[in-house]
């Protein structure tokens, strides 16, 4: 065989086999009995450090549940916000769960799961109140913070509502736990800590604003790993398992339809 053709020959053989072991991430998963995930440490309730300074939240439990499911040990890995997607990257983990929203910038490196975990902003209110749609807001009166994303979908949603709008979140969550408004626009991860603070005025979703929920990050083209992440959120989906982590995290039952 010529030089040059025997060159071409070893690069695509080798080419071939990089491909190959890049796409069995599941079956060098499954063959050490360990899956690595990145999960938050800095954004409760998703994932931070409980009193025994061990990872806990929202994330951690997901994690741990695709490791049971898978039948291996879950190692845990805490990352933040700016080097979750390096640490997948680099494959210091094989897996990211750490409250991951999806946009076209991230597509072009990394894979997406499905959704596992809500994550959206909206109206929230006491169960008294009979909210469903930007349409029954007349009449009530709504605090949200200044500049922020709920702030001015709201205004664009309902341009008639009273909005009264606070110069930060604090102050914002602060006058709806007083009852200074009836209702307010946030995220439902502060929904959820309000409502662990003060039960009494626990906030109940009315309607979404904007939803951007969660998704497990994974490198590309592994398809066989993907396949298997979407089967267990599915099941889990099914059995009511993710219900039981919003209710116990988010403090909230599952948005419809999600």
């Amino acid at each position: 065989m010529p030089f040059k053709k025997l060159l071409l020959a070893a690069a695509l053989a080798t080419a071939a086999v990089t491909t190959q072991a890049h796409a069995d991430a599941l079956d060098s998963i499954m063959k050490s009995k360990v899956i690595k995930i990145a999960v938050p440490q800095d954004f409760a309730p998703f994932g931070s450090a409980g009193l025994d300074l061990k990872p806990q939240g929202y994330d951690i439990d997901m994690a741990h549940l695709i490791g049971k499911e898978l039948g291996v040990k879950t190692e845990i890995i805490p990352v933040t916000s700016a080097n979750r997607i390096p640490y997948l990257q680099t494959n210091k983990a094989d897996l990211v769960i750490s409250s991951l929203g999806k946009n076209e910038e991230r597509e072009k490196v990394i894979d997406f799961s499905i959704a596992y975990a809500p994550f959206f902003s909206g109206v929230f209110g006491t169960k008294a109140i009979a909210v469903a749609s930007a349409a029954d807001l007349k009449g009530k009166t709504i605090g949200a913070t200044r500049g922020a994303i709920e702030e001015q979908a709201l205004t664009a949603l309902a341009p008639d509502a009273t909005v009264k709008r606070f110069e930060d979140n604090n102050a914002t969550i602060a006058a709806f736990v007083s009852g200074q408004v009836d209702l307010i626009a946030t995220g439902n991860t502060v929904a959820a800590a309000i409502a662990e603070k003060v039960p009494a005025r626990a906030p109940a979703l009315k309607f979404v604003i904007k939803d951007s929920p969660c998704y497990v990050g994974l490198n590309k083209n592994e398809p066989a790993l993907l396949a298997k992440i979407n089967e267990v959120i599915t099941k889990a989906k099914a059995s009511g398992e993710i219900g039981k982590l919003s209710e116990k995290w988010l403090k909230a039952p599952l948005p419809p339809g999600f």
